[in-house]
């Protein structure tokens, strides 16, 4: 069973528009009257992203007279003090975060829904679909990153057609590793998920909405055994190209000397690749079966406090001044992650690297955000990491099931 798709550039190609004014308006989306919206809005931000947003935010003041207060705040604490101090009415009007903390922060009834109107014909379909929960839009996205293939192509001159294609191009280059992939002692099940999908083998089933189903729990089906066979037979009484031993900094020195001719990673790495002088192509994740490999889609954006009092402006601020094409692109700049806005995107995949991960993104799905992935994560790693490691896949894969089942009630 193939995961529902979410493309990135499902509708095909976008064109590239000319760059949006900063005060530019939706139509269909409510603007800030300064008369009415006097005041101040106070928006989290993390460190890298702040200067990105000054103009942005020095703009919306001209125009509608709110004064926006950028504050610098540690991304590993974003989360949890939002939580802790919204409730009080100590928390910001807005703050940047990533999708899939949306089912923690609606179950704490800290953010507000918004509204982009037409405006969200203008984003990726994956970057609205992640966005929403439970029919509602609870974030402005701005950045998607998924993982991708990198490949070191003085060592293996064309993409792979497959996982065996793949093994079979990093071992006739003569390296030590012929594809590298970041697990650790308690297994990591996002990086192994592209190969999971292509088994048929998502997390949850979807609702009516397309929205994940919480009592679909699809990853203990027919394909995930089949995933679980296949995983042990590329692990420790197997190939052993999977092992629990490579860190993520193992995988990452392997790829970065030479030393590997694949690394499934993420665009956070591009940069380490590059300094290092690799020749670096990005290729789409070899299947190791029928379907596609999907990686899960994460999908970062601002959200609204629900206690917030100045809503409408804040609306207005995120749609219609962070949502524009402008301020996409100077986000875009200081991360190097493929933006949300479909304008902003196109023009970013003019650069290659960019456009590879953009491509593996058009088979990604949104990460899960609903509270009972909590429970799946638990279980996940601690059981792949097993079965690579020589216990029986189908009773470990059975056993995960069971125990994710339980734990959701």
């Amino acid at each position: 069973m193939m995961v529902k798709k979410n493309g990135l550039l499902a509708a095909g190609a976008v064109a590239i528009v000319a760059t949006l004014a900063l005060a530019g308006c939706s139509a269909g989306t409510e603007k800030a009257d300064p008369a009415k919206n006097s005041g101040s809005l106070t928006v989290w931000v993390d460190a890298e992203r702040i200067d990105a947003l000054k103009d942005a935010a020095a703009s919306y003041t001209d125009e509608t007279g709110v004064k926006v207060k950028l504050v610098s705040k540690d991304n590993a604490k974003l989360k949890d003090d939002f939580i802790q101090q919204v409730p009080s009415g100590k928390g910001p009007d807005v703050t940047m975060g990533a999708h899939d903390w949306l089912g923690e922060l609606v179950t704490n009834g800290v953010v507000a829904p918004i509204e982009l109107g037409d405006k969200a014909d203008g984003f990726l379909d994956v970057a609205v679909n992640a966005s929403t929960y439970e029919g509602k839009t609870y974030m402005l996205p701005y950045a998607i990153e998924n993982l991708a293939l990198l490949r070191n192509a003085d060592l293996v001159k064309t993409a792979p057609t497959s996982y065996d294609d793949m093994i079979a191009k990093g071992t006739a280059s003569g390296v030590k590793y012929p594809f590298v992939v970041e697990q650790g002692a308690d297994g990591n099940p996002y990086h192994l998920y592209p190969f999971q999908t292509s088994f048929g083998a998502p997390v949850f089933g979807t609702d009516a909405d397309g929205g994940y189903d919480s009592t679909k729990l699809e990853l203990g089906n027919a394909g995930g055994v089949e995933f679980a066979t296949w995983l042990g037979s590329q692990g420790k009484k197997g190939t052993g190209v999977f092992n629990t031993e490579i860190t993520g900094d193992i995988a990452k020195d392997a790829f970065t000397t030479g030393k590997a001719a694949f690394w499934l990673t993420g665009p956070w790495n591009v940069g380490a690749a590059k300094e290092a002088g690799i020749n670096l192509a990005v290729d789409t994740i070899a299947p190791p079966s029928k379907d596609a490999a999907q990686p899960f889609a994460g999908v970062k954006g601002f959200f609204v406090s629900e206690q917030s009092k100045n809503k409408v402006a804040a609306n207005d601020f995120l749609v219609n001044y962070l949502g524009t094409e402008a301020v996409q692109t100077e986000l875009f700049k200081s991360g190097n992650i493929l933006p949300a806005l479909s304008a902003s995107a196109e023009a970013a995949s003019a650069d290659p690297i960019i456009a590879g991960f953009a491509a593996v993104g058009a088979e990604a799905v949104p990460m899960p955000a609903i509270p009972a992935m909590g429970q799946v994560w638990q279980f996940w790693g601690i059981a792949q990491a097993a079965v690579i490691n020589g216990a029986d896949p189908a009773a470990t894969w059975t056993k995960l099931s069971a125990d994710v089942t339980k734990a959701i009630g």
